[in-house]
């Protein structure tokens, strides 16, 4: 026999570890060119504004998903050569050199890392295809889900396929160095023990991993209060102790467990003990997977959270229909809304209509110098429209009493990031066609969340109003309409008012919300170019009316009940694809490294199932302990995980606003639907590992 021959009888006899490493790099590998794909698709990249949260949230998350996938390539890896040592050294005894083994080796590594990895990256194109066009063919279809791919895409790819068969190359090196031949035979039987700390590191985990959250949240408002700049990227520093506490937790659950019975000890001694000498090993997979399972609910819980929050403001709306245009414009009154409405079978109620001013706030601006901010006073700072008292009460039916000189801001409950910016400290308001100024100052608030968007609604006194109105011009004043439908509403008349709503504007107002027409003269007056003209804005295109950013950010978007309801999804649909997307991307890794760990388990642990089984013990009493690693493998990222991001998620929902509101408490009713799917999940491969450990360890009963 060659020494050929004799090296490919061994490798048959592994061709499952070799298997774990094709399938591991194959998984990573295909996860990291979809994720890529639809990170850089064009298609999220104009929906998801650039510097938005939405973006960053993105981008982090896959930071987290590519270290998971990294490291649970590292490890199949390190177990592909572990048990290729045995080969190696018993080539060795039998006189094979080194000079003769590495072209074998070399060359094996080589084949099985390229063809698994560039079969992953090729399966990541159709893995892809696969979801987006289910999402649009189960879910919804619209223009804006056409997936557009940029091959700029493979980069990402190609650069990891690089560190694998780097990764695999320099493991190989580090195996063939090695002189002591029975040293690299026994290699797999090695074990990596951790050291054991005080029992006191689970609970100081857990307070440690706490502290790190709250410090990493408002380390940013603080540092801004304090120092008035910005930290840059060096503040996300404060939550490292999120991770320290994190891997004190598992720390703690490796080596003792959270619930010890002194009677039961015996029971678990023999799973325990594999644990702990395994212990390096298995608390840096739980850590990874623990990150993943808590990136995957962070993205499931994004999705409810935004549904439910847009339920409950569509249904608590007082009325079905608000529209509001320019006085210049020719938009359709209640005549021509009563004709195309009865059309379709519906009748009109409760009409109501009030003109509204559009006039120059004063204030403190916000200006930036690098990265140093400062607030510097403006008097024509921004655009308020503002309503008098009589027009507020007829639109409304609220009656206010604002006194002379003063004015009033319409407000929800604080809940909205709209609410937080209203100007509350102007003391001038200027009529922007004859430049009359009037002096007020700020007098409270008025509820009524029908009316808050963007720009900022205001109450004048009536004497005020009509002062402050004379000379002005239909391109700075506006009229808004409400009304209900009389009976059971019909979505054709309300797509087919809408549609005639944007065709009846002219360019002038192919505008977003955020174009502030007051602070455009304010910046032109000074000879300086408004950021709003240069390409950094955002483009709004009358052409596209059914887009998520015209739907989203047009400055006259009307709010039309029925159409808000049965358009959500498709308005939204990048937005829910992408964290969707996220969801099972995060989701599949740490199913992927449960599966590899257990595997691990498996593969290390072989002699010790062989010895147990030779001093009497029973296949169910073998099935039990493998059943206890595999347990303790998935439960507890899964535990730690969920719950981590649970409560983290009612931190931050708490802190937006200092309290939990009813769309809140519906989204964590549906996130905990969401979190028994995903339990129910881990549990079929947890079920599905424990059947194929025991066949591989070919313990029978």
């Amino acid at each position: 026999m060659t020494m050929k021959e004799l090296e490919k009888r061994l490798r048959k006899q592994d061709y499952q570890q070799a298997k774990l490493y094709l399938f591991c790099n194959f998984i990573s590998l295909m996860l990291i060119t979809a994720y890529s794909i639809m990170m850089l698709a064009p298609t999220v990249l104009e929906v998801l504004p650039e510097g938005g949260d939405s973006r960053k949230q993105m981008v982090a998350i896959f930071v987290l998903a590519a270290v998971g996938c990294v490291v649970f390539t590292i490890y199949a890896t390190a177990l592909f050569f572990r048990k290729k040592s045995g080969q190696v050294g018993i080539l060795m005894a039998l006189g094979a050199s080194k000079r003769q083994l590495a072209p074998m080796l070399y060359r094996e590594i080589l084949i099985l890392g390229f063809l698994s990895s560039v079969c992953g990256v090729a399966a990541g194109f159709p893995f892809v295809a696969l979801i987006w066009n289910g999402f649009r063919l189960l879910i919804v279809d619209s223009e804006e889900m056409v997936l557009n791919i940029r091959m700029e895409c493979l980069k990402i790819p190609l650069i990891f396929l690089v560190l694998v068969i780097l990764l695999a190359c320099l493991t190989a090196k580090r195996y063939l160095k090695r002189t002591d031949i029975l040293d690299t035979i026994r290699e797999e039987h090695k074990n990596e023990p951790i050291k054991e700390l005080g029992k006191w590191c689970g609970p100081a985990g857990i307070v440690i991993l706490f502290a790190g959250a709250i410090a990493g949240y408002y380390a940013q408002g603080v540092y801004m209060s304090l120092t008035q700049s910005y930290g840059g990227a060096w503040l996300n520093l404060f939550y490292v102790p999120v991770f320290i506490g994190l891997y004190m937790i598992l720390l703690h659950t490796v080596v003792h467990g959270w619930f010890f019975r002194k009677k039961a000890f015996d029971k678990n001694l023999v799973s325990r003990s594999m644990m702990k000498f395994q212990g390096k090993q298995t608390v840096n997979n739980l850590l990874v997977s623990t990150l993943l399972l808590a990136g995957a609910c962070f993205a499931a819980f994004y999705v409810p959270m935004m549904a439910s929050g847009n339920f409950m403001n569509v249904r608590n709306r007082p009325f079905d229909y608000l529209y509001h245009y320019r006085a210049d414009q020719k938009v359709p009154g209640r005549e021509e809304a009563e004709k195309m409405a009865s059309e379709y079978g519906v009748s009109l109620k409760d009409w109501h209509e009030a003109p509204y001013l559009s006039l120059g706030m004063d204030g403190m601006k916000y200006k930036e110098d690098g990265n140093r901010f400062y607030y510097e006073y403006e008097e024509l700072k921004s655009e308020g429209k503002f309503f008098s008292e009589k027009g507020f009460q007829e639109l409304t039916g609220i009656t206010v009493a604002v006194e002379a000189g003063t004015y009033l801001a319409v407000s929800d409950d604080g809940n909205s990031i709209y609410s937080r910016q209203l100007t509350t400290d102007s003391t001038l308001l200027t009529n922007m066609v004859t430049r009359k100024t009037l002096g007020v100052r700020f007098a409270g608030y008025v509820c009524y969340e029908f009316l808050v968007d963007a720009t900022g609604y205001y109450v004048l006194n009536d004497a005020d109003y009509e002062m402050i109105a004379e000379g002005n011009t239909g391109e700075w004043s506006g009229k808004m309409a409400v009304f209900n439908a009389a009976g059971e509403d019909n979505y054709r008349f309300a797509d087919r008012f809408f549609n005639t709503l944007v065709s009846s504007f002219d360019e002038s107002c192919e505008m977003p919300s955020y174009y502030d027409r007051v602070q455009k003269i304010s910046e032109n007056e000074k000879g300086d170019v408004y950021w709003g003209d240069t390409q950094d804005m955002g483009q709004i295109s009358f052409d596209r009316p059914d887009s998520t950013e015209f739907r989203q950010f047009w400055r006259y978007m009307p709010k039309f009940r029925i159409m808000d309801k049965n358009d959500f999804i498709r308005t939204y649909a990048v937005f829910l694809m992408v964290f969707i997307f996220i969801f099972l991307i995060c989701l599949t890794a740490a199913c992927v490294i449960c599966y590899t760990r257990c595997q691990t388990i498996a593969i290390y642990n072989r002699y010790v199932f062989d010895d147990l089984r030779k001093l009497g013990a029973t296949p169910a009493f073998l099935k039990q302990e493998v059943k206890r690693q595999c347990r303790t493998v998935i439960r507890t990222p899964s535990i730690i995980g969920i719950l981590t991001m649970t409560l983290l998620y009612t931190m931050i929902m708490y802190a937006n606003d200092g309290k939990i509101i009813i769309s809140e408490l519906l989204a964590f009713g549906i996130c905990g639907v969401l979190i028994l799917l995903i339990i129910l999940l881990l549990y079929v491969v947890y079920r599905r590992t424990v059947c194929t450990l025991v066949k591989e360890l070919e313990i029978e009963g």
